[in-house]
């Protein structure tokens, strides 16, 4: 019989001395490659995470079926395609009419063979979908069902009268720690988790020579709330400290797949042993509390307190940003 996860609660607090701080965001324009030949817009539309492979930072598209590789020393940034959903397209959402289609690839980690691993936010059965893109320069992304994966992390959800959304993942020492977002004010109860499981494990279960791991441990965390709309997790990165930077969103939707706007967006710091979880808001050159959806960070190749995120602006007609965020203790 398996045995349950180990189970603890957290409240992050707001930390005076904590500051976060976006530069300039600058547009994620394709530089060649994009277009209608490969059914894409000129540019990336809703970036959803970001994490470094190699030299390059991978951005995730939540309604597009396909990445975006940027190269941070010159700014190149190229689509990978991914297979075109049902309809035979690549783009979807409510004006076309497709939206439930999407992969919403929405969390992504590299695993020690270099391999990039996106993650579909499980929130329906269609977004239950894996994408690996192996290191090498020109190497094709690939899809994979990861149904069992999901049935695990769902059964923990409706436990607690939650709807499934992975919106983060981040790899810390032994774990692969998956981020639940919770938002949404209809149905479900919000709910902000973090579910490890082994992550030797799970690259044995991607190559087909185990079962899919159980969840072994499950981090519950209050967030908080800005009138009456909570925080959310958005997506996570580790540092060489050893601790999870993660930012988190106040956005007014009525369930977890509808959008809305953001009353709030925080940075946070939880430590390497899931003891003590702080915030601060993130605010722009100006000072003030930033109104952009901050759906990606990842750390610096060089470590430290810099962070490079992505923002979804929510229109298909407008590109996502992305930024540099300092964060000062």
């Amino acid at each position: 019989m398996q045995r349950p996860p180990e189970f603890r609660t957290l409240t992050a607090t707001i930390e005076a001395g904590l500051t976060a701080r976006l530069g300039k965001p600058r547009p994620l324009l394709y530089d060649r490659g994009a277009g209608p030949a490969a059914a894409l817009p000129a540019h990336v539309r809703a970036a959803s995470a970001i994490r470094r492979q190699g030299t390059r930072l991978v951005i995730l598209q939540d309604d597009v079926s396909a990445l975006a590789l940027l190269d941070p020393a010159t700014g190149s940034t190229q689509p990978v395609l991914l297979p075109t959903g049902a309809d035979g397209v690549r783009v979807f959402d409510d004006g076309l009419g497709n939206k439930k289609l999407k992969l919403d690839l929405e969390a992504c980690v590299v695993l020690p063979d270099g391999r990039l691993v996106a993650l579909g936010s499980g929130s329906s059965r269609r977004r239950e979908q894996i994408a690996t893109i192996a290191a090498a320069q020109g190497a094709s992304a690939q899809l994979s069902s990861g149904a069992e994966l999901y049935a695990s992390l769902r059964a923990h959800a409706d436990a607690r009268d939650a709807r499934l959304n992975i919106e983060g993942a981040v790899i810390q020492g032994d774990w692969l720690r998956l981020l639940q977002r919770g938002n949404g004010k209809r149905h479900f109860a919000p709910w902000n988790a973090i579910l490890d499981v082994s992550l030797a494990k799970f690259i044995g279960w991607l190559g087909g020579r185990n079962d899919m791991p159980p969840v072994r441990r499950i981090l519950e965390l209050d967030l908080g709330a800005i009138d009456g709309v909570p925080f959310g997790f958005t997506d996570a990165a580790v540092v060489a400290d050893g601790r999870m930077a993660f930012l988190a969103c106040a956005e007014d939707t009525a369930d977890v797949v509808s959008d809305g706007p953001v009353l709030g967006c925080r940075f946070g710091w939880l430590d390497a042993d899931d003891q003590h979880a702080v915030m601060t808001a993130v605010v722009d050159a100006d000072g003030q509390p930033t109104g952009l959806k901050l759906e990606g960070i990842e750390s610096r190749a060089n470590g430290g307190a810099l962070f490079d995120v992505v923002a979804d602006m929510d229109r298909a007609d407008e590109p996502a940003q992305i930024a540099e965020l300092v964060v000062r203790d």
